[in-house]
C-alpha cells in the first residue's frame, strides 16, 4: 500500500527500527480492525489513520503517537477493545486512545451536549498529554482535506466547529502551520464562493507581483549582507483566510489589499534581529504604528518574533518577520518543538510549562460550567487568539485577550482579589471596573475585606476564568441565602399547619429525603427560598411523614424581612417597598422572594396562584438603606436644584440618581433617594415643603420593574 509505504520511509528518518517495526505492526492491526469498512469518498477506511500518522511525521512525533493515531478509530468503531490494545501496544497508547475516543455511546439530549462533553474529555485527555491534542488535530486536518464527500449541512457544521474551536487550540499550541490550514479549509466549505473568488484573484495577483517581490528580496539580502548580517530571506504569500479577515475588517476591496506577500529574516543570534530591524527600517521607511516586539515579550503561545511594516517600492506596504533560527522552530512547530528539536533549549521547556499551566487553569473554571452552552462559550473566549499585554505594580506581565477589563486582570491575578476587588487603577489613575485595557497598562488592583462579586460584572468581562469564578461565588451565595430563607419560610408553613418545626426529628427528614431523592435538607431550604419547591407542599409531605397535621391551615404565621437576606430576598423595582409600607411576597422559581408594596400596581396585574404568595412584615430592628423613587415638580428659578439637594441632605438621606423633564415653566425633578424607612422619607419630603419653589411631591410607585 503506497501510503503505509511512505508513512513507513518517513518514519525511518528518525525513529529507531524496532519503534519502526511497532509502526508496521500496528499498520497491520488496523487494516485488520477496519476490514471492509469505507471512507464516505470510497477509499478503504484505514487509508484516514494511515494519512493522519502521515501528517504528524514533520513533528518528529514518537511511535507511542504514531500508533495511536493509527488505532485512533479501532475502539469507537470496530469491535476492538482498550484491553486489547493495552495488551499489544502497551497502556500510555491505550490511554492516548482512550483520549480520541469520542462519547457516541452515552446518549445525549443535544447535539451541543454531546459536543461539550467530548471537548471536555479531549481537554481532560490532553491535560494529561499533550500528544492527546496534536493526533486530534491531525485527525481533523485530514478529515477537512477529504470533507467535499459530505453532506452540505453536515460540511458546514464541521466547518464551523473547525475555524471556532480547533483552530484556535493551533493557535493556541503555536501550531501555525496546522491552523493556517484548518483555517483555509474552513472558510472555503463556509463560503465556497468568496474562497473561490479570492483564489482567483490571489493566482492572478502572484503572476503580476512576482518582479516587485524579487525585488524587494534582492534589496533585504544586499543590505543585510553590506552589514555582514548572515540571515535567510523568503518571501511568503499569505493565506487566503488572513486576505479575507484583513478585507473584512477594514472593508477593502481585493486590489486594495497591497500586503499580500510577507518578507521573513532568519538570523543567527538574538542582537542580530534587532540590528536587522534598524537596518531595514534604514532601507524603507517604517509605517507609525505597525511594529511588535513579541521578542521581549512573547505571545502565550511562546511565539517570538519582531513584525514591522515598511513603505516598499511603488508605495507597497512590506509585512517582515524577523527572528533566529530557534525562535522559527518553535514558531512552526509549537508545543510539538518538544519532539521534534531535542535540544533542551529553555524556551521549548518554558513553552510546556506555559501550555500546561494554560490546561490546568482552562480546565479549572471549565468544570464549573453548569451546562453545555455555557462550557462552549468559555471554551471559545479562552481560545480567543488576540492579546493585550498589561503589568502589575511589580512589573510582572500578563497576557489577557483583546477587550479584556480591569475585573478580567483582576482575576487573572488570583481569585481572591476578583472576588474582594472594589476598585482599580490603570497608570496610577483610578478608573471604572469595565474599563478595557491595552497593551502597556499599569494595573492595580484595590481590595476589600468584606467585597464579594457583582452580578453585572458578567455584562463587561471577557475571559472564562473571571466569568465562572463570578457565576460560581454568586450561586453559592445566593444558595447559602436562600437555603436560611427558605427554612423560615418552610417554619411558617408547618406552623400554619398547627405544626411546630422542632418536631420534625432526624426521621422525619431522613425519609422526606428519601422520597424527593435530594440529598441534605440544605438544599430542600435552598429550593423553597429559590422558589423551586412551595413551602406548603413541603410542610405538607413532612406533615404526611409524621401524621402530626390538625388538618387546620392558620394565618398567623408570616416571614420577617430583615433586609439582610442577601440575593436571596430582592425589593421590587417597580414599587420600591421601604421599612414602614405594608408588604406583600410573592415566590419566583429561580429568583427567590420579591418584596412589593400592598398597593403596587404591577403586583394588582399579574397577580394569581394563591401559594406563591406569602404573608411578610418588616423586622423592627432594621439598619440599613433602601432605595425610593420621588417626584418633584418645581419652579425654574436659578438655585432651585442647590436649594433641593441641601433640603435632602439636611434630613440625612442620600442622592443617588436624578434626572430632569421639561414641563413648561416647570421641571420635573426625577430623585432616587437612600432612606433607613418610611419615617425617614417623610423627615426628607417635610423638609422640600419648606423649598418655595416646590410645588408637588410624588412618590413614585409605577416605575418599570
Amino acid at each position: 500500500m503506497a501510503d503505509a509505504d511512505l508513512l513507513i520511509e518517513e518514519l525511518s528518518t528518525y525513529l529507531k527500527p524496532k519503534d519502526v517495526e511497532r509502526v508496521r505492526v500496528a499498520i497491520e492491526f488496523s487494516r485488520a480492525a477496519h476490514q471492509g469498512q469505507m471512507r464516505q469518498s470510497g477509499d478503504p477506511y484505514v487509508s484516514h489513520p494511515i494519512a493522519v500518522a502521515r501528517v504528524l511525521t514533520p513533528l518528529h512525533i514518537d511511535a507511542q503517537a504514531i500508533i495511536a493515531a493509527l488505532l485512533h478509530d479501532v475502539v469507537e468503531d470496530t469491535d476492538v477493545t482498550s484491553e486489547q490494545v493495552a495488551e499489544k501496544f502497551g497502556k500510555p497508547v491505550a490511554e492516548l486512545v482512550d483520549g480520541l475516543s469520542k462519547l457516541d455511546r452515552i446518549q445525549f439530549e443535544t447535539r451541543e451536549d454531546a459536543q461539550a462533553e467530548n471537548f471536555r474529555k479531549m481537554l481532560l485527555a490532553m491535560a494529561r498529554d499533550v500528544r492527546v491534542i496534536l493526533i486530534k488535530l491531525a485527525d481533523r486536518l485530514h478529515n477537512m482535506r477529504t470533507l467535499e464527500s459530505m453532506a452540505l449541512d453536515k460540511r458546514e457544521r464541521i466547518a464551523r466547529e473547525t475555524m471556532e474551536i480547533y483552530a484556535p487550540i493551533a493557535n493556541r499550541l503555536g501550531l501555525n502551520d496546522f491552523r493556517h490550514e484548518l483555517q483555509d479549509l474552513s472558510f472555503k466549505h463556509l463560503h465556497p464562493n468568496r474562497y473561490s473568488v479570492l483564489s482567483k484573484a490571489l493566482k492572478v495577483a502572484r503572476g503580476n507581483r512576482r518582479e516587485v517581490v524579487s525585488k524587494i528580496l534582492d534589496a533585504i539580502r544586499q543590505k543585510l549582507a553590506d552589514a555582514n548580517i548572515q540571515a535567510d530571506v523568503t518571501g511568503r504569500e499569505k493565506d487566503i483566510y488572513s486576505i479575507y479577515q484583513k478585507m473584512q475588517s477594514k472593508s477593502l476591496a481585493f486590489a486594495e489589499v497591497l500586503d499580500i506577500y510577507g518578507f521573513r529574516v532568519l538570523v543567527n543570534d538574538f542582537a542580530s534581529c534587532y540590528v536587522a530591524l534598524g537596518l531595514l527600517h534604514g532601507l524603507y521607511k517604517p509605517i507609525p504604528g505597525k511594529f511588535k516586539d513579541y521578542i521581549a515579550i512573547p505571545k502565550m503561545n511562546g511565539y517570538q518574533s519582531l513584525h514591522t511594516t515598511l513603505f516598499g517600492p511603488f508605495g507597497t506596504p512590506i509585512e517582515i518577520q524577523i527572528r533566529t533560527h530557534e525562535m522559527h522552530k518553535i514558531a512552526e512547530a509549537g508545543v510539538a518543538s518538544h519532539w521534534l528539536y531535542k535540544s533542551g533549549h529553555d524556551s521549548i521547556n518554558d513553552l510546556h510549562k506555559k501550555t500546561h499551566q494554560w490546561l490546568h487553569e482552562l480546565l479549572e473554571s471549565l468544570s464549573q460550567s453548569a451546562d453545555s452552552s455555557e462550557f462552549l462559550e468559555h471554551l471559545k473566549v479562552d481560545l480567543f487568539p488576540d492579546e493585550v499585554y498589561v503589568f502589575t505594580p511589580k512589573g510582572r506581565i500578563l497576557s489577557l485577550p483583546r477587550g479584556a477589563t480591569a475585573v478580567d486582570f483582576a482575576y487573572s491575578v488570583h481569585t481572591d482579589i476578583g472576588n474582594r476587588c472594589i476598585a482599580v487603577k490603570v497608570n496610577h489613575e483610578l478608573v471604572p471596573l469595565r474599563t478595557e485595557l491595552r497593551n502597556g497598562d499599569r494595573v492595580e488592583v484595590i481590595t476589600a475585606p468584606n467585597a464579594k462579586p457583582n452580578p453585572a460584572w458578567l455584562s463587561y468581562v471577557t475571559t472564562s476564568r473571571a466569568r465562572s469564578n463570578i457565576r460560581h461565588f454568586l450561586k453559592t451565595m445566593q444558595s447559602g441565602e436562600a437555603a436560611k430563607l427558605g427554612e423560615r419560610m418552610l417554619n411558617q408553613a408547618l406552623n400554619a399547619l398547627g405544626i411546630k418545626p422542632q418536631d420534625m426529628d432526624e426521621a422525619h427528614w431522613n425519609r422526606l429525603l428519601k422520597d424527593t431523592g435530594v440529598r441534605t435538607r440544605e438544599e430542600i431550604f435552598a429550593d423553597v427560598g429559590l422558589g423551586r419547591r412551595l413551602n406548603m407542599v413541603v410542610a405538607r409531605q413532612l406533615a404526611r411523614i409524621g401524621d402530626a397535621t390538625t388538618g387546620e391551615v392558620t394565618s398567623n404565621a408570616v416571614i420577617t424581612i430583615q433586609g439582610t437576606e442577601g440575593m436571596a430576598v430582592q425589593f421590587a423595582q417597580c414599587c420600591r417597598p421601604i421599612p414602614g409600607d405594608p408588604i406583600i411576597g410573592v415566590i419566583k422559581s429561580g429568583q427567590g422572594l420579591v418584596v412589593h408594596t400592598h398597593d403596587c400596581p404591577t403586583l394588582r396585574k399579574g397577580r394569581s396562584g394563591a401559594e406563591q404568595w406569602l404573608d411578610v412584615v418588616w423586622d423592627k430592628d432594621i439598619n440599613r438603606p433602601f432605595d425610593v423613587s420621588i417626584k418633584l415638580l418645581v419652579a425654574n428659578r436659578r438655585g432651585v436644584l442647590a436649594k433641593v439637594a441641601a433640603a435632602i441632605a439636611e434630613a440625612e438621606a442620600n442622592i443617588e440618581n436624578i434626572n430632569f423633564t421639561h414641563e413648561g415653566d416647570y421641571s420635573g425633578l426625577h430623585f432616587t433617594l437612600e432612606v433607613n424607612n418610611r419615617l425617614h422619607l417623610a423627615n426628607v419630603i417635610r423638609n422640600l415643603r419648606k423649598v418655595a419653589e416646590v410645588e408637588r411631591i410624588i412618590r413614585v410607585k409605577n416605575s418599570a420593574g
